[in-house]
């Protein structure tokens, strides 16, 4: 299996605020200072958040412990409804579990870092976590579950800022290429990620680039290529001491020595891996190592030997597996996000299945199905929580009570547009985390604005906001209420200007249109409610010949609202595709 476990901690610069020092890898000394830190118990709650989450990220010689502050910083995170820390704590929670091969475990803190994330509405934090579940998936051999989620990462990611992110989920997704011994596709996406990883002078991913380029030689027969390149990985790796990168590697390496013919030299490197597996208690490589040394005795003719390690590695592999048990877990929440309706049928026919296995069992019978009752319970309110995160709830009503939501034409919608002024010039320049950041600010005042004048918010793609009166529900004042909500978010980013409180400040643009639309959901893995037509795309245009701090409206809209808002007339402006539209600015 290609190596692929990149931490996306790493990835994830920031100050730790008592100590001032910059993270770049794991650091056992860190966790171990602030161990000293955390038992003072003089920490305000903010600082003791950081505290909790920089500890259990470089607690590695004791991961229960590493588990125990993740689980104090999850309820802080939770009762104060501080999303980010919710999303990472989750999130680390997960990669600790994956590490020791407890994928149903880490699948159910994955989703819920994935919940916190979306409430944020970030981008890269968003595909950070669908890549890590996506790596969950892959582990389990569920190779759909996994390809869905790396493209669905990296869709999002192609739209943020965050390359690192976004190089980790392409490396990852060319294990899958790998595989499915498709090389060319897989060595491409490597070298892709390799590419942006040079770019950014990122260390550990261009040792996962160039060790995982080795693999695909190695599988090509290429192999003196194959050893520098993983030989030089593992050096790099050894400085961030991944233990679990390296282990694979080393498999690696032995595979190559043996295929030449090396036997003596193939055992060292498959025990060296066995040996590091174990230290640090990474069951799904002690399972394969093992296998990996009882096929090599086997060989050799070394019969006890070859017994020895493939008893052991039956052992790791039904722990690590969880038999089906670990499989049904994986697949119920991928079920979710298509359709609740679909995954209790699942459900039942699971619990069927499950009751013929172990009817010779009461007791074991009845312990299941109080398993699969509370399961069912759990998943229902996290499905119902994700939908209405998802989708509006009138939407979110008919999907579950029908399986489907049937588009339907809204006569009289107001749409509004905007974006920042010189967004892509700003970004190009600006802290990756700062620009994160500051995006989060604004995008965060215009949810309250436009929730409080009754507007839906359809979505954000980079800069650009977009959000509609009049919909699901119809709204008689639809062009009024959305020229207060364009007003009030204007005169806000206005004012943000003089104060800057470490963000980035940009000026906006907006535009708005009234007219027909088509509304309905699109997506089948993620749903997406979304409307569609002539309308939205006027409103586009008025958005984009709009001017800094000023707000565009169609002569339509201005029909609608001349008597109340004072306007200014623009005249007919050309405009791409649609000839000449007459304009004008709201004062």
């Amino acid at each position: 299996m290609v190596c692929k476990t990149i931490r996306w901690e790493y990835a994830f610069f920031g100050l730790l605020y008592l100590l001032g020092v910059c993270l770049h890898a794991q650091d056992q000394r860190i966790a171990d200072s602030l161990a000293v830190v955390y038992a003072d118990g003089n920490l305000e709650t903010q600082h003791l958040k950081d505290v909790l989450l920089e500890i259990s990220f470089n607690e590695r010689r004791d991961l229960d412990k590493a588990l125990g502050y993740c689980n104090e910083l999850i309820g802080l995170a939770a009762a104060s409804k501080d999303y980010f820390y919710l999303f990472r704590a989750y999130r680390q929670k997960a990669e600790i579990h994956l590490q020791r091969g407890n994928f149903d475990t880490a699948l159910e803190a994955y989703f819920n870092s994935l919940d916190a994330a979306r409430l944020t509405e970030n981008l890269s934090w968003q595909g950070s976590v669908m890549t890590g579940i996506a790596d969950t998936y892959s582990e389990m051999g569920n190779s759909s579950n996994a390809s869905a989620y790396y493209n669905d990462a990296i869709d999002v990611l192609r739209f943020g800022t965050d390359s690192i992110t976004l190089a980790i989920s392409i490396l990852n997704a060319g294990d899958e290429y790998f595989k499915a011994q498709k090389y060319d596709s897989a060595l491409a996406y490597f070298q892709e990620s390799a590419g942006i990883f040079e770019q950014e002078d990122y260390l550990i991913g261009k040792a996962y680039a160039q060790g995982n380029t080795g693999m695909v030689q190695a599988a090509t027969g290429d192999y003196q290529l194959a050893e520098r390149n993983i030989n030089q990985a593992v050096v790099i790796l050894e400085e961030f001491k991944d233990s679990y990168a390296i282990s694979e590697y080393l498999t690696y390496m032995a595979d190559s020595y043996w295929e030449q013919g090396e036997k003596k030299t193939a055992l060292e490197y498959a025990h060296r891996s066995l040996d590091m597996a174990i230290q640090f208690g990474i069951k799904p490589q002690i399972s394969d190592t093992n296998l990996k040394l009882s096929q090599f005795y086997e060989e050799l003719g070394k019969v006890q030997e070859s017994l020895k390690h493939f008893k052991e590695h039956v052992a790791y592999r039904d722990s690590v597996n969880n038999l089906a048990a670990v499989q049904r877990m994986a697949d119920l929440r991928t079920d979710y996000e298509v359709s609740q309706k679909q995954v209790e049928v699942d459900l039942l026919n699971q619990q069927k299945r499950n009751q013929l296995i172990i009817l010779a069992s009461v007791g074991v019978l009845v312990a299941v199905l109080l398993w699969f009752f509370v399961a069912i319970r759990k998943e229902k309110k996290k499905s119902d929580t994700l939908l209405l995160n998802i989708l509006p709830k009138e939407i979110a009503k008919e999907l579950k009570e029908k399986g489907e939501v049937k588009s339907v034409r809204f006569e009289n919608v107001t749409v509004l547009f905007t974006d920042f002024v010189q967004f892509s010039e700003i970004a190009a320049k600006a802290d990756a985390k700062q620009l994160v950041r500051s995006l989060d600010y604004y995008f965060r005042m215009f949810d309250a604005i436009t929730a409080s004048y009754g507007l839906e918010k359809i979505k954000t793609i980079g800069d650009a906001y977009m959000c509609a009166a009049g919909l699901p529900s119809p709204d008689p004042q639809h062009v009024r209420n959305t020229i207060m909500a364009a007003r009030e978010i204007t005169a806000r980013v206005q004012e943000s200007l003089e104060h800057t409180n470490g963000l980035i400040r940009f000026q906006i643009r907006a535009g708005i249109h009234s007219g027909p639309v088509i509304a309905g959901i699109v997506g089948t893995k993620k749903f997406q409610y979304d409307i569609w037509g002539d309308t939205v795309n006027i409103a586009a245009r008025m958005e984009s010949n709009s001017e800094p701090g000023r707000i565009n409206i169609s002569e339509i809209t201005y029909e609608a609202i001349r008597e109340e808002f004072d306007c200014s007339y623009r005249g007919e402006i050309s405009v791409k595709n649609r000839g000449e539209l007459k304009m004008y600015f709201l004062n």
